[in-house]
């Protein structure tokens, strides 16, 4: 987030000694990107979090892409998919490239399950349902129209009611973070972007467990899964300081941007990552002008495909939408409006739509 946090008990100063209240050391980790030169956050464990008791191999992720057969427009009804699994075995896989897979998950179970994904950043979006957000880093609680932002290599549960919770999962290869045009150098939101600080919901406290049962994680890596017994709950962090951690953004605090004449997509961007962006279409005004067309023009995304997740079903520009609606729109072919739509249009100066867009420079692939 680049934000700057401290949360619990920490010392003065970094790298010297902080002891516990029994008198033995805090073990320190410097939880950082990029190496040593990039964002970081410093944790203090009651225990080193290198004790592993064991580990086993969980195999490969199931993340298979069907061979391209043919270029066309698609439409995808989650509403139609089953409930199975929790908030991380019942993730369908729905399309995917090298840099991110897009997922479903409709789950039945709890999620009881520690996970952390070392291969890039998990984003959640919360179509339906409330909970928490638990981690190393303390909890968050969410709702629907929530963003989820989970960085690389955070252990953490999702707390939930199984029958009631709905997520599009955005599984990214690299960090996800707010545009760069909204920040300045110094990476404080600048007073165009269409969200501030204010906005973004971080931990309040560390939740510490020091329980001294063994606690299995299972972990992400080179697109393989293992399970690793750790012989103390990960959750034993007693304060951090620094920059990475997961946060919580709402889609209804989304301020959109709007003008005289249609704006094109990119001022809906909420996130950016390698190779990706997500924007947030939600509740406006309409364009002024007072022979404006309030609805997107034709056009061809020459070198991106876009995908679209439709959280209600007021999309003008679209017939057929349902709730829980995925589109997808494949470099190679123009896409807009449906017949009818522009002239439907016409005088409208409010649209009620609230959607999810992916927009990737790589193709995407359709997944089993």
């Amino acid at each position: 987030m680049g934000r700057y946090l401290k949360l619990g008990d920490i010392p003065s100063k970094r790298h010297v000694q902080f002891r516990q209240p029994g008198g033995s050391l805090y073990h320190e980790e410097v939880f950082g990107q990029r190496g040593f030169s990039g964002p970081y956050s410093i944790l203090y464990h009651q225990n080193a979090p290198t004790r592993i008791l064991s580990s086993r191999p969980m195999g490969p992720l199931k993340r298979r892409a069907l061979p391209f057969d043919e270029l066309r427009h698609r439409h995808l009804r989650t509403g139609q998919l089953p409930r199975t699994g929790d908030a991380l075995s019942g993730r369908v896989p729905l399309m995917m490239n090298d840099d991110v897979c897009i997922l479903y998950c409709k789950p039945t179970e709890r999620m009881t399950q520690l996970y952390k994904n070392s291969d890039g950043d998990d984003l959640l979006y919360v179509h339906a349902g409330s909970g928490t957000l638990d981690s190393m880093f303390g909890s968050i609680a969410f709702r629907p129209g929530d963003y989820l932002v989970v960085p690389r290599g955070t252990i953490y549960r999702l707390e939930y009611v199984p029958e009631e919770l709905e997520l599009l999962v955005i599984e990214s290869s690299s960090g996800i973070e707010p545009p760069r045009r909204y920040r300045n150098e110094y990476g404080q939101l600048l007073e165009h972007s269409p969200y501030c600080e204010r906005d973004i919901r971080v931990p309040q406290a560390p939740d510490v467990r020091s329980s001294s049962e063994p606690v299995e994680v299972l972990i992400r890596a080179r697109n393989h899964l293992t399970a690793c017994m750790y012989d103390y709950h990960p959750f034993d962090v007693a304060g951090w300081d620094g920059c990475v951690y997961p946060w919580v953004l709402s889609i209804h605090d989304f301020a959109p941007i709007t003008g005289m004449l249609h704006q094109p997509p990119p001022v809906h961007q909420t996130f950016e990552a390698h190779n990706f962006v997500v924007c947030s279409f939600c509740p406006r005004m309409l364009d002024t002008h007072p022979e404006a067309i309030p609805i997107p023009y034709n056009h061809s995304n020459l070198e991106s495909d876009e995908v679209l997740f439709y959280c209600n079903d007021k999309f003008g520009s679209r017939k057929g939408i349902e709730v829980g609606s995925i589109t997808l729109h494949p470099s190679g072919l123009a896409h807009g409006p449906q017949p009818g739509a522009v002239e439907a249009s016409l005088g409208k100066t409010r649209t009620e739509e609230l959607a999810v867009m992916v927009d990737t420079f790589r193709p995407l692939s359709i997944c089993e």
